[in-house]
Order: structure tokens, then C-alpha cells, then sequence
């Protein structure tokens, strides 16, 4: 059973689902398994007992699994791979060679299934994701070499992980979280992406877009008044006055990774009081 994440965007009525969005995987790491403790080294069923026990620690209205990690912690763990990364000038190769590896794919496809399981279709899954141009940075980086982006490359690298995510589509994923690096990159360059989300009815969010870029996405997370996810961590954590929601938004915070337990189930309270 799945839950379509574009099913509990707020809007005009007031009535959807999705009022908080907590990003605490970082937080529920280090609380769960240490400094330097990896939910992915050991197989699905490791990660399922990590992310159960996360979601347990903080609810949130969508369950996320972050795809960034899950190369991160491969690429750590095989540094064969970030040598072959580099192996060929072009670009976006990088990017392309890390993704074709079959074994992330196939933890995905079992990760997903599980966690789809597990949820019941009670809060949609979610997978985040580095936006195309800043994956491709970070996987140059991996690589050894300098990075080097243009619009062009950003393209490839949206094509690259558009082919990358049909290794879920027959799981139950209800959205996908694009999260934009320093320098947000040129929207109009992710419609391979955003076409293949579409395809199968994955809600696209964007988080740290440009504001040219948000009317790509289905709903977009930043600072101010204007997106429709507000953005309130720094606030939240720093203990000041958090904003009202309109009947079309939503509240996101990201836990920092070294809070206090008792603060953070403190600052996550006041979170969800906050009146929509």
C-alpha cells in the first residue's frame, strides 16, 4: 500500500495531512548508533530496524529516506568505485558511473519495499535526494576531481538520475525531496527528473530552489512567507517565535545533529502546537 505525498499537500482547504516535516536522520544516527554509525552497512533489514527506531524517536507527517546517504556510506565502504568515477573525462561521468552501480540500486529496491511495508500507507514515503547539479559536484569531489558544472551537465546528470530512480517504481513511494546544495542550480534543467517523478505520480518538492525555479515543483521548502513548506529551523532550535501557516503551507525543521535530546522533544512539541 502507498500514500502519494502530493494526496497531503496542504491547500486551500485547510483539511490535508502534511502540517510538520522533521528532517532528523542525521540526529537519529548519532543517537541511535554513535558517531560514525551507518544505518546502511549491513543490508535492509539493519536499516529498517534503524529507521523504525528513528521514527519512533520523532514523528513527522512523511517518512524519508535520504538517497544522498545511502551512496555516501557505499562509496565509503567501496573506494573501488570512486576510483572507476574518475576514469573518464567527460563531466557528468562521475555521477553517471556511481549511479549505474547495481549493488545501491538493489539496497534501494529492498530498503523501499520494507519501509513501504512497515509504514502501511499511513504517511508517504519520501525519498531526498541531492538536486542534479549538486550531486554531480559531490560525486566530481568523490571522484578526485575538481568540480566543474555547467547547465548542460546538470541536464545529463537529471537524465542519469531519472534512470536511477526506476529502480523503485514498483515500490510504494509517494514523493520525491530534491534538496538544492549552496548555489541552487537551473531548474529548467531538471525536467528529466521532474517528468520521470511525474510518471509515476511521485509529488516532486523542492528544497533551496530559486524562486524562478519553484513553479516547476509540486511544492517547494525555503525561508520567508512565500513557500508553501516554511523553513523554520533556525528559529526553532534557537528558541525564538516560530510563524503561523496559512491554509495552504507547511512547517519544516531540520534537527540539528548535536542537540539535546530533551531540547529537541521540546523545540518538536512547540513545533507541532504551532496553530495552522
Amino acid at each position: 500500500m502507498s500514500r502519494h505525498l502530493a494526496e497531503d499537500l496542504p491547500d486551500a482547504t485547510g483539511t490535508k495531512a502534511l502540517r510538520v516535516w522533521l528532517e532528523s536522520s542525521g540526529y537519529a544516527r548519532r543517537l541511535l548508533l554513535g558517531e560514525g554509525g551507518d544505518p546502511w552497512a549491513e543490508g535492509a533489514a539493519k536499516y529498517l530496524s534503524f529507521f523504525t527506531q528513528a521514527r519512533g524517536l520523532l514523528r513527522s507527517d512523511v517518512a524519508v529516506v535520504n538517497v544522498g546517504d545511502l551512496f555516501r556510506s557505499w562509496l565509503n565502504r567501496h573506494p573501488e568505485l570512486a576510483a572507476e568515477m574518475g576514469s573518464k573525462k567527460r563531466l557528468p561521468y562521475p555521477l553517471r558511473r556511481m549511479l549505474e552501480e547495481q549493488g545501491p540500486r538493489a539496497l534501494l529496491d529492498e530498503v523501499a519495499e520494507a519501509v513501504g511495508a512497515h509504514l502501511q500507507g499511513q504517511v508517504p514515503l519520501v525519498l531526498a535526494l541531492p538536486a542534479p547539479g549538486a550531486w554531480l559536484a559531490e560525486a566530481q569531489i568523490a571522484a578526485g576531481r575538481d568540480v566543474e558544472v555547467d547547465e548542460d551537465a546538470v541536464e545529463d546528470a537529471a537524465m542519469y538520475i531519472a534512470d536511477f530512480i526506476r529502480c523503485v517504481a514498483q515500490r510504494p513511494v509517494g514523493g520525491l525531496l530534491i534538496e538544492e546544495g549552496d548555489t541552487p542550480g537551473p531548474a529548467d534543467r531538471y525536467a528529466p527528473l521532474l517528468n520521470a517523478a511525474r510518471h509515476y505520480r511521485w509529488a516532486g518538492v523542492g528544497r533551496g530552489v530559486t524562486p524562478d525555479g519553484a513553479a516547476r515543483f509540486d511544492a517547494v521548502i525555503g525561508g520567508g512567507d512565500a513557500p508553501q513548506g516554511r523553513d523554520v529551523s533556525a528559529a526553532l532550535f534557537a528558541g525564538d517565535g516560530l510563524p503561523g501557516t496559512g491554509p495552504a503551507q507547511f512547517l519544516y525543521a531540520q534537527v540539528p545533529v548535536n542537540h539535546p535530546p530533551e531540547a529537541v522533544l521540546d523545540a518538536v512539541a512547540r513545533l507541532q502546537g504551532v496553530p495552522a
